[in-house]
């Protein structure tokens, strides 16, 4: 039996949420429902110009872990954060969770703790502006071949490509990960991380078990407005390909076998974390082995309850919910 259940590697960022009106955006020069990197300069000024904050741990990947370690599975994280006040919030806010938070924070150097400024728009959309701080410094040498070599799924932020040292930590927690027999796959990020490393995730994708994104992601990976044709070619180039499309069906394809996942559309309060979620749910199907369909509808009620209130992981029952549908 494996030691971990799951286990992901990412960004360790401390999301700080603000509320804020459209025009506020424009006065500061965001750009609306992305995800832009910034310098520390700028991560200071933004902050300043915060109303009403509040502070969560983030990263994608992480709220995923955090998402399937509610649901009840082992899991752990793999990220760097500095030994600050931000970071050892940050250690701490993991393992409170219930995830294992692997590396210890790094004392000392020029980097600090990552943090990301979300601003919360009155429509729901969510503007980020992310300092990666010392999570660029991430490398092979984070990567204990005893966490990834001991865990049936491994997780891996697309993100980490942007830095060699990140991509070079999980191409080699993959490897181990898939040589002990676990299933290893990505979430792609965002489409302009797809841009900015097309041909390296195309080649990837060879090597992976699963691969998470939403339609702009898969459209920009095989650069066609033809989602179909899109989707054709990834179920050519990895064994399971799950799209998602912002309150419209989610498409899962294992090989030959296409599933249509149907979405009842609500009214989000705040979209931050709607996909880290969806990937915890359809994730806790993938290892409990339920059916596709299934596995797709568990992401869909984790991602429609994240979507209910502000912040990036949930904070009903989630399991409970899985179990009012007959799910679990």
């Amino acid at each position: 039996m494996s030691t971990y259940q799951a286990v992901g590697i990412g960004n360790a960022v401390v999301d700080v949420i603000s509320q804020c009106e459209d025009a506020f955006l424009q006065e500061m020069g965001i750009e609306k429902g992305v995800m832009t990197l910034i310098d520390q300069d700028r991560a200071e000024a933004l902050y300043a110009a915060m109303q009403n904050r509040t502070q969560a741990p983030g990263g994608s990947v992480a709220n995923t872990v955090a998402g399937m370690g509610a649901l009840g599975l082992t899991t752990g994280f793999i990220g760097r954060v500095n030994d600050d006040a931000l970071g050892r919030y940050y250690a701490k806010a993991m393992s409170d969770v219930g995830s294992h938070f692997v590396n210890a924070p790094v004392p000392g150097g020029d980097q600090t703790s990552s943090r990301s400024m979300i601003f919360v728009s009155p429509d729901g959309e969510r503007s980020m502006n992310t300092y990666l701080g010392i999570s660029t410094e991430l490398g092979p040498e984070d990567v204990d071949d005893s966490v990834a070599g001991e865990c049936d799924l491994l997780l891996l932020e697309g993100y980490l490509y942007d830095k060699p040292r990140g991509k070079a930590a999980f191409t080699e927690a993959a490897r181990i990960c898939r040589e002990a027999g676990g299933l290893a796959g990505i979430s792609l990020s965002d489409p302009f991380c797809v841009d900015r490393h097309r041909s390296d995730f195309r080649a990837l994708l060879r090597e992976l078990d699963y691969v998470i994104g939403n339609d702009h992601e898969w459209r920009a990976l095989y650069q066609t407005e033809d989602l179909d044709a899109a989707l054709t070619q990834a179920s050519r180039d990895t064994r399971l390909v799950v799209c998602t499309r912002s309150g419209d069906a989610v498409t899962i394809h294992r090989g030959e076998d296409v599933t249509e996942v149907p979405v009842t559309p609500i009214k989000p309060l705040d979209t931050t974390g709607a996909g880290d979620q969806f990937a915890a749910g359809f994730l806790f199907g993938l290892v409990s082995g339920v059916p596709m369909a299934v596995a797709g509808r568990m992401g869909c009620i984790a991602a429609a309850e994240v979507i209910t209130h502000y912040g990036a992981r949930p904070e009903a029952d989630v399991l409970e919910m899985f179990r009012a549908e007959g799910l679990v």
